[in-house]
């Protein structure tokens, strides 16, 4: 298999992992990085090895590079990933795919045009945590599934993060920053979603960055930051949600579960691709761990462009596509639509649930 040669638009915190990652694969090549600050380009590329480091418009117009990573902040990524399109090259995004189901339609719509294909983060959910859940679901170790949960419970970036004020803005919040990690899991898991019923709130009009060096900073809250929901499948399986940036306290509450007729799975945290996966079936009195039966168990982001890579190399379907990005995009506004609606959101769009990784794959 030949290389694909790569660029990568955005060289901010994210970008390291892509950078370390993208040579592991034999079939990608990384040559190029870019930024609005082009001094950070320069410094990744030197950091990584990394032959060009660009401006932006250079990255677009390099007749080599085939495919995008783009690791632009959220309300950059449509209009990003349509420049690169509209250049000629396949896209790989961070999450979300956009802050918008607009954007995210348009995205799709001109990737169509020009006949070339779009993937989007998070793809965790082909490590090995995730990918050990999903086959024991399909060898039918809990029997039908029946219900799930997932709670991601915080007390915010402004604890921590340098920069956190995009997390309060549209695009942001616990759901739109966590919540494709977990329903993407779950859609992965269980399938795709029919409907959805939310409840969302904004706890705090204002909040205080603590973390240097900005501490002291007062930031203005424009997206719900505790979001309930209620989720229904297509399958018949239904599942709740938490998502929150207001949990101060924190919480104790499990990342996944998923509940069968013949036993209970704990699914690991969906922003890693480690485990542990536990099982309790029906008449056993506690859970046991299950070794996993994959490989990828580091912190293997770029998994999904190798995946990708693949697919435009060989032909063939790619697990982290723009379908299931743009499914779990409208499923996060369903929350709020719901929300403000007073009743159920129906969703429009539908995706297939992303075939699993072969076992051959546990060493690879």
């Amino acid at each position: 298999m030949r290389k694909l040669k790569i660029g990568i638009i955005g060289c901010g915190n994210i970008s390291s992992i892509y950078m370390e990652n993208c040579p592991k694969f034999p079939h990608l090549e990384l040559v190029a990085c870019a930024d609005l600050d082009v001094q950070r380009a320069q410094l990744q590329a030197e950091k990584f090895g990394i032959p060009n480091a660009y401006s932006v418009e250079e990255l677009l117009s390099d007749p080599e590079i085939e495919l995008v990573i783009n690791l632009t902040i959220p309300k950059a990524h449509a209009s990003v990933s349509i420049q690169a399109l509209e250049a000629g090259k396949h896209v790989y995004t961070e999450k979300p795919l956009a802050v918008t189901r607009e954007e995210g339609k348009r995205i799709l719509e001109t990737a169509k045009k020009h006949n070339l294909l779009v993937g989007s983060a998070p793809d965790t959910f082909l490590g090995a945590g995730i990918q050990t859940a999903i086959h024991l679901i399909e060898q039918g170790e809990i029997g039908i599934p029946i219900g799930a949960s997932a709670f991601m419970i915080g007390r915010g970036h402004e604890h921590w993060h340098p920069d956190p004020a995009f997390y309060y803005d549209i695009g942001g919040g616990p759901m739109f920053d966590m919540g494709p990690y977990y329903l993407t899991a779950l859609v992965a898991l269980l399938g795709p979603i029919k409907r959805i019923s939310g409840s969302a709130r904004i706890s705090y009009q204002e909040r205080t960055i603590l973390s240097a060096p900005k501490a002291g900073t007062k930031m203005k809250v424009s997206i719900p930051t505790h979001i309930s929901g209620v989720i229904d499948f297509a399958s018949g399986v239904i599942g709740s949600i938490t998502t929150s940036f207001d949990a101060f306290g924190g919480s104790t509450l499990p990342p996944i579960e998923i509940y069968g007729s013949e036993g209970t799975l704990l699914v690991p945290d969906p922003n890693t691709f480690d485990g542990p996966v536990k099982l309790r079936k029906r008449d056993e009195q506690e859970f046991k761990e299950v070794p996993l039966a994959y490989g990828y168990n580091d912190n293997n982001r770029g998994l999904g462009v190798a995946d990708m890579a693949k697919a435009i190399l060989e032909g063939g379907n790619y697990r982290a596509n723009s379908e299931l990005a743009y499914h779990v995009l409208e499923a996060m506004y369903g929350f709020q639509d719901s929300s403000d609606s007073d009743k159920h959101y129906i969703m429009e769009s539908t995706c297939e649930r992303p075939e699993s990784l072969s076992l051959e794959r546990k060493n690879s």
